[in-house]
């Protein structure tokens, strides 16, 4: 993992996008001061469960996984990280350590702002306060979504979701097809609420119906309109 600080207002502005936008000048000075940009490897631990929360986080370009180990040790995938997207400062508002692992699934170009410094924008700029309170808002009613879908759909359904919701976050290759983001069965499996074993054989199924193609961890969707089917019926 490397730091650096920012060395541009555009660097910074295109991280923090519409919260710059709200910022005083004073303001976005003491981001400038504070600020630094930090880069993960592929599969790096940007933060582990039970860490001190101490800063926000935004995603400028890669992708990142927030899981949570259960059971046995199992992984869930809570959430997918997508450019320019926030994370990271849920449990210092909840004044607790992080209950979740973040991991970078591809290389991963990160911007680090500290939470005090974020606090004092927020008790100076109720601007910033109702963007984050928005912001938490927004993942609340994700968070609510996927549970019921996860605990109420079936495999196939789980994992059609999962697979649009893929498609949704991160886009598709040129050729209108193949997924922008390669994930192991494994890691499938574990952002579908399911066993490994479950997910390939699913996985299997897809592609005799002719709704998928797969080459190793390349995931091409040939029939968008049959997975949002099997998606919605569950």
């Amino acid at each position: 993992m490397r730091a650096q600080a920012f060395k541009s207002d555009l660097d910074l502005s295109a991280s923090l996008s519409e919260v710059w936008r709200i910022l005083s000048e004073q303001e976005r000075a003491i981001l400038r001061a504070n600020s630094s940009i930090q880069f993960f490897k592929r599969n790096e631990l940007i933060y582990c469960e039970s860490d001190e929360a101490k800063d926000l986080m935004c995603l400028l370009k890669g992708k990142v996984k927030i899981s949570k180990r259960g059971v046995g040790g199992r992984s869930q995938i809570i959430r997918m990280i997508k450019p320019i997207q926030y994370f990271a400062y849920r449990a210092y508002f909840a004044q607790e350590p992080y209950l979740t692992d973040a991991t970078a699934v591809e290389a991963s170009k990160i911007c680090i702002i500290p939470m005090t410094i974020v606090e004092s924008l927020i008790r100076s700029n109720p601007k910033v306060a109702m963007f984050y309170i928005r912001q938490l808002s927004v993942d609340l009613g994700i968070a609510d979504a996927r549970t019921v879908n996860l605990t109420q759909k079936h495999i196939r359904g789980r994992l059609a979701e999962s697979l649009l919701f893929l498609m949704d976050s991160y886009g598709l290759e040129e050729d209108g097809a193949t997924l922008s983001i390669y994930l192991s069965r494994e890691e499938l499996a574990n952002l579908s609420n399911m066993t490994t074993s479950n997910a390939i054989r699913t996985l299997s199924t897809f592609v005799t119906e002719h709704i998928i193609v797969m080459d190793g961890r390349k995931l091409k969707i040939i029939d968008q309109e049959r997975l949002r089917k099997v998606s919605r019926l569950g």
